[in-house]
């Protein structure tokens, strides 16, 4: 069977001479498209892991102005507070150191206790406004984060380490201990079951508590 005649237009086409180089050099293209697109991809990870990051920073960042913002407000006022303590200190003496069988006979006494009264009452409402308020360790098991033991009552009424008595009132702002209170503690009781505890704090003695004196911050 004779060949069929090829086509000169064919062998004449400038194109179909150049597909061969063209197809031999495909996987060189091929190469180089795969290693820019592994290179592209890499960086892409990388930018990606530094904005998440980055975010994350900012995240903490804005959390943590936000608590010290709070901080600064709450505690700001502790060294007024601690003044005005005084304030209430001096009125609870007047009130303890007039003896209630005098104030009974006497009618001008007796406004003038009932009036002191009143003052501190107003005293520590207003105080506990601004979140001051008084720590009543009386029967509480004795904590030296909250309270100073000034010395021990030798008695087996009460478990060991109880408050049986409380010499001046402690006082707290927010969660922080403004003033702690100053106490006498049993001894010679039963002894208590040890407390649980989220974290190991000191063991009770003698001497300051845990009081935090420091106020907002920023110390003055």
């Amino acid at each position: 069977m004779p060949d069929e005649p090829s086509d000169p237009s064919f062998n004449d086409d400038p194109q179909a001479k150049q597909a061969s180089p063209e197809t031999a050099s495909d996987p060189d293209t091929s190469a180089d498209v795969a290693s820019d697109l592994k290179a592209l991809l890499t960086e892409n990870s990388d930018m990606r892991d530094k904005l998440l990051r980055t975010m994350a920073d900012m995240e903490n960042l804005r959390r943590r102005t936000e608590r010290e913002k709070v901080d600064t407000s709450r505690y700001a006022i502790s060294n007024f507070a601690r003044d005005v303590l005084t304030i209430g200190d001096n009125l609870r003496r007047v009130i303890e150191h007039v003896p209630a069988d005098e104030a009974a006979n006497d009618p001008a006494l007796e406004s003038f206790l009932e009036g002191v009264e009143l003052t501190e009452r107003e005293l520590l409402k207003m105080m506990e406004k601004h979140g001051v308020t008084k720590l009543e360790p009386l029967g509480e098991r004795f904590d030296p984060n909250q309270q100073q033991a000034m010395y021990e009552v030798p008695t087996t009424d009460v478990p060991e380490g109880t408050v049986v008595q409380v010499m001046q009132a402690g006082f707290s702002i927010g969660d922080r201990v403004l003033r702690p209170a100053l106490v006498a503690v049993s001894k010679g009781g039963p002894k208590q079951a040890p407390a649980s505890k989220a974290a190991p704090q000191e063991a009770p003695g003698f001497g300051p508590g845990g009081a935090a004196n420091d106020d907002a911050p920023g110390k003055d």
